[in-house]
């Protein structure tokens, strides 16, 4: 009957309604899919970094070629939103303030991504720095790419590099220290590197296992 083919057809229409909103739904939910960082493979000491440039908070962009009288980095994958790593601003501002003038400038940089994470966006990140008063860069790896050339799992991850014929190599990565609530009470291993690095002796710890925020890299 003609009562029966018009309820057919509004199941019918509204079938491929459903469908279509459905399919709509999941092109939008993979448009930005993400991978875990534990997919990668870990950082190692020997590896080495190609320079980069980032975005500074201060509007201007760094390479590792801007400083010209350094004979390493401290670099220090962070961000805004993980509790862990909250607990280290002082340290590291005390890190850069011993070990600059030694030739090891520190520089932080927010592998995050901005969408996934809205209080990692780049305003965010220079209103951190302003009212923590970081006296450091605090870098942003808008594209994860520098993120994913250290192979950076999480953060605070830490490594420390020198410049050799090859370029930057890492000779150690991992914690800054091994704890976070008690600097007094802490090794300190981003320390303990850099000074037999000044003099010149092998790492005698060249890793640590850290711990922290995981970053989520997007594929693609």
């Amino acid at each position: 009957t003609c009562t029966q083919a018009t309820r057919l057809i509004r199941v019918v229409c509204t079938s491929l309604l459903l469908f279509c909103a459905s399919a709509a739904h999941s092109q939008f939910a993979v448009k930005r899919p993400m991978k875990s960082a534990r997919l990668f493979q870990r950082a190692d000491t020997g590896m080495v970094i190609k320079d980069f440039s980032l975005l500074n908070v201060d509007g201007k962009y760094l390479k590792l070629a801007d400083f010209k009288e350094v004979r390493g980095f401290i670099v220090v994958f962070t961000c805004n939103h993980c509790p862990y790593a909250k607990l280290y601003t002082a340290r590291l501002n005390a890190l850069n303030t011993k070990y600059k003038p030694l030739g090891f400038p520190l520089l932080a940089i927010n592998p995050m991504d901005s969408v996934l994470y809205t209080s990692e966006e780049f305003i965010d990140i220079r209103k951190k720095a302003l009212i923590e008063k970081f006296n450091f860069p605090y870098l942003q790896d808008a594209s994860q790419a520098v993120a994913r050339q250290f192979n950076a799992n999480h953060t605070p991850q830490a490594y420390v590099m020198v410049k050799d014929k090859r370029g930057w190599v890492i000779k150690y990565c991992g914690a800054i220290d091994d704890n976070g609530g008690h600097a007094d009470k802490a090794e300190p291993f981003i320390v303990n590197a850099i000074e037999n690095l000044l003099l010149n002796r092998p790492v005698s710890k060249p890793k640590a296992e850290s711990i922290g925020r995981e970053i989520m890299y997007r594929q693609g």
